[in-house]
């Protein structure tokens, strides 16, 4: 069994703390409104900068009983698509792994691999899966991390989500796990981020690949980001949501060094 990572450090540790934290950030409101999404954009930072944020881009969508979880992969280690099959451990109650869709996916891509090293330490998808697991009491997750991979990999990794997703018959979301841009003034920030957040707005994975690359936007998420977004399309998104944008000098004070945080909606 994967066991947490970052409890006690990103997000409360006990279940009781983590609980009334989630339950706190979670916005109240009819549950009529929430939309039918394929991926989500969703930030990774400590609750106390970004939970609001996360918790509100989740709190705005249907989450089904499956949802696939990429993130990057912050430490290097293990293979550079790593899919986990082990049952995660977290404060809130244990959370098994879809089997059906992880076996396809090994299936329909020989670059994802299983390698419980790569998830190990790494906390981008951990930190989702509280708000996941309080909104969706019956989840399974199929959680991948990411190294930084060719734009071509992208899209076999993208396709063999796409296949997965359409032979199950079955609702299943995406969440691609990032922050934005990391340590510059907020007006850098802003202005970087804003050029990864048209790309994302125009369902243009290709151009946020290279806009990211080109312009030097430290993007640390961007790779499953662009996934999230093929295979969205691929199962018919057309549509873009922005939930909400702000970084972290709101919370800390700091302008000059910020890291920015956006939550977006794909369906």
């Amino acid at each position: 069994m994967r066991q947490p990572a970052v409890a006690d450090r990103f997000y409360p540790g006990s279940a009781d703390a983590l609980a009334l934290a989630v339950s706190e950030l979670l916005p109240t409101g009819p549950s009529e409104g929430k939309r039918k999404a394929l991926a989500v954009v969703s930030p990774h930072a400590g609750y106390v900068y970004s939970g609001a944020l996360a918790a509100e881009t989740f709190s705005s969508v249907l989450i089904p009983e499956t949802v696939i979880i990429l993130g990057p992969n912050h430490r290097g280690q293990g293979a550079p698509i790593a899919l986990s099959t082990t049952p995660w451990n977290m404060p809130l109650g244990t959370i098994p792994i879809d089997r059906e869709i992880a076996d396809l996916l090994l299936e329909h891509s020989h670059h994802i691999r299983v390698d419980e090293l790569a998830h190990k330490y790494e906390h981008s998808l951990e930190v989702q899966v509280p708000f996941l697991q309080t909104l969706q009491k019956r989840l399974s997750i199929v959680p991948i991390v990411l190294s930084q991979v060719s734009y071509p990999l992208c899209q076999e990794v993208a396709n063999a989500l796409a296949k997965a997703i359409r032979i199950s018959g079955r609702d299943i979301l995406i969440v691609a796990s990032s922050d934005m841009s990391h340590y510059e003034s907020r007006r850098s920030t802003e202005e970087k981020d804003s050029l990864a957040l048209q790309c994302i707005e125009q369902l243009k994975p290709y151009d946020l690949y290279h806009t990211v690359l080109d312009q030097r936007i430290s993007m640390c998420g961007v790779i499953p980001v662009v996934i999230a977004m093929l295979a969205a399309i691929a199962c018919g998104a057309s549509k873009y949501h922005l939930a909400g944008y702000t970084d972290s000098g709101y919370v800390s004070g700091d302008t000059d060094q910020v890291v920015g945080y956006a939550g977006i909606v794909i369906s």
